[in-house]
């Protein structure tokens, strides 16, 4: 298992706020604010039991780079040095972990937080064996239309504190239940608001005013959508799949968003054999995420790609549907991301930790590969080579752990391990 070959990008400055409101929220569920970053002032955190580095250079030589009897040294918002403790520099703060396990903050790099409305029917009826019909995605994108700006950010901020809880110190989101110009600019200037990671995705599926057209859809999408959108997110995105939008609208849509500056990532080969994930690969983007249905061809193009597959159990086990086999992209060379696909129709959680369990329970991940893949392996699918990490100039974002090893995470599924969380050089939980 390797890393993919993300290119550098300096880590991003948190976005102002608009109310001392907001900046609370905030500084406690996504980006710190000014008036909480951290100093210069150095500090060590030591009595680490085991520090994953993600460094194969570092500790035990193996991809996650492990150190036993461990510490970190942190000044200002990065790690400035890692080892073993009875080497540690002299630091102006010391922080005893009392012998926990360390691991990066959790890259969440695909997520749907952007939205209002409840589904809880939906799911009730798929668990209890029902046939459900009441529109799926539809009834997000009315309820989501229908709220307020300041619903949605409520909405959107109660989530992230809750991932922050388990750990996530970076997240990606995305629009795609507004599907309207007006709905989908707003989604991402309110995510824009907390994170830099923000995702147009207005080709979720073609929106219910233009069932008739979805030629005209694909146009508006491509046109005046994007141009609306396109001045709030870094990505772009498309949900490529039998009842949504097939491979040359898929292109297209990926194409136009690419002319205005946005990387492709894509939904692909989640629910049948498709397009998707070779799209993703001639047009390099970032990731193909799902992957469940691959060909030979599909894992070959993937190993010989920088685009990263991003697996989502989460989807899985909230649809009973059949499990990325992970070990299969592994073995091949593909580099591999776990996210949580957080969305209130088919995978409502936040929580990382769970995702890794299920990884590793029902789609042939070892624990080492899980947490690789929900850290480092999430900064691969953002091309980011500052954050997944714990190794000198990386941001100084990390996870304790009421533990004495990573393999904990899968080891006691459902068990609140994350003790404390580090963000930015400063703990926020």
């Amino acid at each position: 298992m390797t890393p993919g070959r993300p290119e550098p990008r300096p880590a991003p400055e948190p976005a102002p706020t608009a109310d001392q409101a907001t900046e609370d929220a905030m500084s406690n569920a996504t980006n710190v604010s000014p008036a909480h970053s951290a100093s210069s002032a150095s500090t060590l955190i030591t009595n680490i039991a085991a520090l994953v580095t993600n460094d194969p250079s570092l500790g035990d030589g193996t991809p996650l780079g492990l150190i036993q009897d461990a510490a970190v040294a942190i000044e200002g918002d990065r790690v400035v040095w890692t080892g073993d403790q009875s080497k540690a520099p002299a630091t102006d703060n010391r922080v005893d972990a009392g012998g926990s396990a360390v691991v990066p903050g959790f890259v969440d790099s695909h997520s749907h937080l952007v939205f209002a409305g409840d589904r809880t029917q939906e799911f009730n009826a798929r668990m209890s064996g029902r046939a459900y019909s009441a529109g799926g995605i539809r009834t997000t994108v009315a309820a989501t239309r229908a709220a307020s700006d300041a619903e949605l950010e409520r909405n959107l901020t109660r989530y992230l504190a809750e991932a922050l809880r388990q750990g996530t110190t970076t997240f990606e989101t995305k629009s795609g239940y507004g599907l309207t110009v007006e709905d989908e600019a707003r989604a991402l200037r309110i995510a824009a608001a907390h994170t830099d990671e923000v995702t147009y995705l207005g080709a979720h599926i073609v929106s219910p005013d233009h069932a008739d057209d979805p030629a005209g859809y694909v146009s508006l999408v491509t046109g005046a959508m994007l141009d609306a959108c396109a001045p709030y997110a870094r990505w772009i995105d498309v949900f490529c799949e039998k009842g949504a939008f097939d491979g040359d609208q898929a292109r297209a849509i990926l194409t136009a968003g690419r002319a205005k500056g946005l990387h492709p990532r894509i939904h692909a080969n989640q629910l049948s054999y498709g397009p998707g994930v070779q799209l993703a690969v001639e047009l390099d983007a970032a990731s193909a995420d799902h992957c469940t249905h691959l060909t030979a061809e599909d894992v070959d193009a993937l190993a010989n790609s920088r685009t990263v597959a991003t697996l989502l159990p989460g989807a899985e086990f909230s649809t009973r549907a059949e499990w990325p086999d992970a070990r299969r992209l592994l073995d091949a060379g593909v580099t591999v991301a776990l996210s949580t696909d957080c969305n209130p129709g088919s995978s409502f959680t936040s929580s990382v930790p769970f995702c890794v369990a299920l990884a590793v329970r029902d789609m042939g991940m070892t624990p080492d590969e899980a947490v690789w893949s929900a850290t480092a392996g999430g900064a691969a699918a953002l091309r980011r080579e500052d954050i997944g990490r714990l190794t000198p100039g990386a941001r100084a974002d990390l996870v304790l752990l009421d533990a004495p090893s990573h393999v904990h995470l899968a080891y006691r599924p459902g068990v609140p391990l994350v003790s404390e969380v580090w963000r930015r050089g400063v703990r926020v939980v």
